[in-house]
């Protein structure tokens, strides 16, 4: 059960950009409960939740530290993305290049945040990389309202 949850229904398993195939899961989860905000809160909490408990369980299951099948973090961090944003075509696109880059590249601090033990490790970096992405946006739309 465990190994089904970290790796968010075998998607983990994919060989090449699991976490991205599982940020992609995450926006067709979002696009479904998009009408209906608290339950896409509820969800996200939901699946938050069980990243906390399960990462770093799943990290001593598979023997690895942040093993690239654990992709539960990926589609936690994607749905805090998307339970702050407008739900228009171009905000969805821009929080999910930018969550990827902000989860792949790990600028200061979510490469320290990562070195944590279990499931903190796991989680907290793609938490962070959904801030910065909300962080980013929201100075985006910021800069476009002073222009227009």
């Amino acid at each position: 059960m465990i190994k089904l949850i970290a790796s968010f229904f075998y998607i983990g398993y994919l060989p090449i950009a699991s976490g991205t195939y599982a940020s992609v899961c995450s926006l067709m989860i979002f696009f479904f409960l998009k009408e209906h905000p608290f339950f896409l809160a509820a969800v996200t909490a939901f699946i938050v939740v069980l990243g906390f408990i399960t990462c770093g369980l799943a990290e001593k299951i598979f023997k690895v530290k942040d093993s690239s099948k654990i992709v539960i973090d990926e589609v936690s961090g994607m749905l805090i993305c998307c339970c702050f944003i407008p739900a228009t075509f171009a905000h969805v696109l821009t929080a999910f290049i930018l969550f990827r880059v902000f989860d792949i590249f790990k600028p200061f601090p979510i490469k320290k945040i990562q070195v944590l033990k279990g499931s903190l490790g796991v989680m907290l970096d793609d938490v962070l990389a959904a801030f910065y992405t909300l962080a980013l946006m929201y100075f985006i739309d910021f800069i476009r309202l002073i222009l227009v």
